[in-house]
């Protein structure tokens, strides 16, 4: 095990990634850090090296997933406008393709069932709303909606994605495999913008 560890060092994405996998697959409470070691072919002292407890690893992989949605989602915010599709429903589009194409993160993100996880995921969840309300709240024109709008369209369009991309995650399609629906369902929304 020692010459494994130096040829090929167990790296904290590694660990992140087959945790990810575990959690999702096999549930929260199913996995132990010795499963995670196990499926990774070390012992499960070496992923204490990286993380004090299950608990630090699975808010690890939250905060690394969300931050990169949330990233995703600004990259749109940043973008300039272009063609027939508004800035809003690229927004919205590139929400629907994160999900589908992340199903694994996904799944950890916005439906994990754990009471004793869901304070980890609420926080996170919380904050990736307000980057996407944000964004669409910049993108709407307060001329033609009422300030009561502009705290209801970004919430009713948010919960729309979500449902969206929980409907056709449960059949593992990607995003492409869905495009034409995402549009279409992404256009009917932006009508009320």
């Amino acid at each position: 095990m020692a010459r494994r560890a130096v040829e090929q060092e167990l790296s904290r994405e590694r660990i992140l990634e087959a945790a990810r996998h575990l959690f999702v697959t096999k549930g929260y409470r199913a996995i132990s850090m010795r499963s995670i070691g196990q499926h990774l072919g070390y012992s499960h002292g070496s992923l204490y090296y990286h993380f004090k407890e299950k608990a630090e690893l699975f808010y690890a992989i939250v905060m690394e997933d969300f931050d990169h949605l949330c990233q995703l989602l600004n990259q749109v915010k940043d973008m300039p406008e272009q063609g027939e599709t508004s800035k809003v429903e690229r927004l919205l589009l590139e929400f629907i393709r994160f999900g589908l194409n992340n199903a694994h993160q996904y799944e950890i993100m916005f439906m994990i069932r754990d009471e004793e996880l869901l304070s980890y995921c609420r926080a996170e969840q919380a904050r990736c709303f307000e980057v996407f309300a944000s964004i669409v709240r910049g993108n709407m024109d307060l001329n033609e909606h009422s300030l009561e709008a502009m705290h209801t369209v970004p919430l009713s369009l948010f919960l729309s994605i979500l449902g969206f991309i929980s409907y056709y995650i449960q059949d593992r399609v990607t995003y492409e495999e869905v495009e034409a629906a995402a549009n279409a369902h992404v256009k009917t929304l932006c009508r009320v913008l």
